[in-house]
């Protein structure tokens, strides 16, 4: 995996909350490798949403706004984690 792409899944992994670690940690674990550019952008764009905001989007209990809304975030949200990291 490209060093971009390392440092991404990284962070993906330390968001600060254990259970925002999980759902994205285990998204970039299953997706990164496969994403396309533009999507590596767009994912990039996305880890630096605040914690609580993203977490609030992914469990559904908050709607993104409109400028964050897409393919990706859909798929993110989609998503069926494993409560176990790596």
């Amino acid at each position: 995996m490209e060093e971009r792409r390392r440092k991404l899944l990284f962070r993906a992994w330390r968001r600060g909350i254990r259970e925002l670690d999980l759902m994205i940690g285990s998204f970039a674990d299953e997706h990164l490798a496969d994403l396309s550019d533009s999507e590596v952008d767009e994912f990039e764009r996305l880890l630096a949403v605040p914690d609580w905001e993203m977490y609030g989007w992914l469990t559904g209990t908050a709607v993104e706004p409109p400028n964050y809304a897409g393919p990706l975030l859909d798929r993110m949200k989609q998503f069926k984690y494993s409560a176990q990291p790596g």
